[in-house]
């Protein structure tokens, strides 16, 4: 980045680079990688400026958080920010089964955490989700048992309601929110999330941002996307039509669509880091380069007419995934 957008997650939370860098694509999740390639992405994005690295202990099993600490090697641990989620149970085939956020099972999470990013402490520790089986109180008191004794920098939370968001920050103070938010991602417009984390000083981090490819990518179902809903019968072509128009907006500033995607993000707040996945160094170029692309209040004006909130055809996720979001209840 040339001039890096610095924001601060919420009032209590670290000043980080935005955008982040979402690493879960580098673990084969859309498809296969090369490890080789893929330190080379997270080197390029801090020699570019960047310093947030989002992650979770069961991206690849563990094989996420081994890459990253390949990437980090040689490098001054103060420079990078590393985000990391827990809780989501994964089988030998890395199907999802379930969350554990006991706090024993937190402790336990971020000790194997620590030993595979080669590290003795993360920045902003999170539960992927609520586990149902377990008070929200008693996670983030767990995980502010951790911080106290160093191991946690700040807590966060991921896909979680306003009123679990403020059962939390009742417990210890809450950095952000990680979240999706996107241009056909907007509930947390509507169903009182942003304006919770804001009462409390609650920073947003916001995951897809590019909706999996809708927006400024190939937008096919590949890579597993095939049982999403937006990308079924018929959605994904829809879906496409409605962002197309504003690629004479990316033009007009000399931009691709995706990163104009990543600025209306940016500009919906000082308080919202968009955090955007990379496996290939051209797009941790595309990705470093949203952060001068500056939209004004008319451009913003002329985005919303295009595509107003609720625009877009499908969940978030299939049906089974949707009943494990807290947020969307």
């Amino acid at each position: 980045m040339t001039n890096p957008d610095i924001r601060t997650l919420g009032r209590t939370g670290p000043a980080v680079t935005s955008p982040g860098l979402g690493c879960m694509g580098l673990s084969g999740v859309y498809g296969a990688t090369d490890d080789d390639e893929s330190v080379r992405v997270i080197r390029a994005y801090l020699d570019g400026g960047g310093t947030l690295l989002d992650t979770a202990d069961f991206y690849g099993a563990g094989h996420n958080e081994m890459l990253i600490s390949r990437a980090l090697r040689d490098r001054r641990r103060e420079d990078v920010v590393l985000s990391v989620k827990f809780g989501a149970l994964v089988t030998l085939e890395g199907m999802p089964v379930g969350f554990d956020a006991r706090p024993a099972a937190v402790q336990s999470s971020l000790a194997y955490s620590l030993r595979r990013l080669g590290t003795d402490y993360v920045d902003v520790y999170r539960p992927a989700r609520l586990d149902p089986a377990v008070p929200i109180e008693e996670t983030v008191g767990a995980v502010a048992e951790l911080q106290q004794k160093g191991y946690v920098r700040h807590i966060g939370l991921s896909e979680v309601s306003a009123d679990t968001i403020r059962r939390a920050a009742a417990v210890a103070p809450i950095s952000d929110l990680q979240i999706e938010y996107s241009l056909l991602s907007r509930g947390i417009e509507g169903n009182r999330i942003l304006q919770t984390c804001r009462e409390l000083g609650i920073g947003i981090t916001a995951y897809g941002v590019l909706s999996k490819g809708l927006i400024g990518g190939s937008g096919t179902a590949g890579g597993g996307l095939s049982h999403f809903p937006r990308f079924q019968d018929g959605n994904r072509e829809y879906n496409q039509s409605l962002v197309a128009p504003l690629r004479e907006i990316a033009d007009a500033h000399g931009a691709t669509l995706a990163q104009l995607a990543i600025a209306w993000v940016a500009a919906q707040g000082e308080d919202i880091v968009p955090v955007v996945g990379a496996r290939r160094l051209q797009q941790v170029e595309s990705l470093l380069g949203s952060a001068q692309l500056r939209l004004d209040a008319e451009d913003l004006a002329r985005i919303e007419r295009l595509l107003p909130p609720g625009s877009v055809r499908g969940d978030r996720y299939p049906a089974p995934a949707m009943t494990q979001l807290d947020s969307e209840r």
